[in-house]
């Protein structure tokens, strides 16, 4: 049994599915979309509607504003990569959970790709981790 970290996407509509997969084959799963009990997932709308239309400067000036939103998703998420013993990184993915999955496999824990044709590019630095799969079953084998 594993203590997993999933990172993925918001908009990945696997994500839930490999979530619920990975529990069901009695894995320990961290889900940053309710990371706690009576907790939800971060979103930046919640420190501003207008997000999307913030500038660099903006963006930084927030980030480290010490806002009490931006420290409990941090601090939940941080938590959960330093808890877990392997990372499994869903693509299509974004910026975050690629950078959960480098810091998952720079602290040597056990990290895998699971890649998806839904806008595949291939990448040089899955080297960093300790393979990619393209399936449940691969995924679950590669678990075992």
């Amino acid at each position: 049994m594993r203590k997993i970290y999933v990172a993925s996407s918001w908009r990945n509509p696997i994500q839930q599915e490999i979530v619920s997969t990975l529990r069901n084959a009695g894995h320990h799963v961290y889900d940053f979309r309710n990371p706690a009990p009576g907790t939800h997932g971060f979103a930046w709308s919640e420190i501003d509607p207008d997000w999307l239309r913030w500038t660099p400067k903006k963006f930084v000036a927030d980030l480290y504003s010490g806002h009490p939103t931006i420290k409990r998703g941090f601090g939940l998420d941080k938590a959960a990569l330093d808890w877990c013993d392997t990372c499994v990184c869903v693509l299509p993915c974004g910026r975050s959970a690629h950078l959960e999955a480098g810091y998952a496999a720079g602290k040597g824990k056990y990290t895998i790709f699971f890649l998806h044709p839904d806008k595949f590019e291939p990448e040089l630095m899955y080297l960093l981790g300790d393979g990619c799969v393209t399936s449940f079953s691969e995924l679950l084998s590669a678990l075992n």
